[in-house]
């Protein structure tokens, strides 16, 4: 049976659903959380819900229905969970080679307090979080997200934005996972100035995704 996991990994080799303006139903990937993804032509839905009841709710060939509040509302009801939020997908594959990790991540230091309001929230949705401080107060925080995946998400301070920090924690996120992974951002689309941070620092938009949380 294929699940998000097979998909996502899928992705993370450039290879994605077909555009046949389908919808396909795998299981949730864990109970922890369900998902809808929007890919180009083709939507996913990682829920556990009966496909004829999707089918039922999604006209076929309606690609914006899925991502739509009648249909994540029933989604929520059905599975008891609510919408988090729905986010562009980023994606990027980490740095490679050692001198290029070693001077993406030079100046930063691990953060052992658990208890900082960042990663006691990071947690609820990721496990394996690290988060790192700058010298400016930025963080930079990786986890295994989503069905598995690395994602990685950062914070600069007001005082410092717009001086190409952002740029450098995410670049740096891209070092601190292993040189053969990808990592992933999750970024709402209003905010646009997170959007530049990352494409300027290699990432790529590869869909949507709204993520259900208990």
């Amino acid at each position: 049976m294929t699940t998000l996991a097979d998909i996502l990994r899928g992705i993370e080799r450039g290879v994605f659903p077909a555009p046949d303006l389908g919808v396909t139903v795998v299981p949730a990937p864990s109970p922890r959380e369900a998902a809808v993804v929007a890919l180009t032509g083709h939507i996913v839905i990682a829920a556990d819900v009966d496909p004829a009841w999707v089918a039922e709710r999604v006209p076929p060939g309606d690609l914006s229905a899925p991502t739509n509040p009648p249909f994540l509302s029933a989604l929520e009801e059905a599975t008891g969970r609510r919408v988090n939020g729905i986010d562009g997908m980023l994606l990027v594959p980490a740095l490679t080679d050692r001198a290029g990790r070693d001077a993406a991540i030079a100046g930063l230091t691990e953060l052992t307090d658990h208890e900082h309001p960042r990663v006691e929230r990071a947690r609820r949705y990721r496990d394996d979080v690290r988060v790192y401080v700058d010298a400016y107060g930025g963080l930079v925080l990786t986890g295994r997200g989503l069905a598995g995946r690395f994602e990685c998400a950062i914070e600069v301070p007001e005082g410092a934005r717009g001086k190409g920090h952002g740029r450098r924690l995410a670049r740096a996120a891209r070092a601190l996972v292993p040189a053969d992974a990808h990592i992933w951002a999750q970024v709402t689309p209003g905010n646009a100035a997170s959007f530049r941070t990352f494409l300027a620092a290699g990432y790529q938009l590869v869909g949507s995704e709204a993520l259900l949380v208990d």
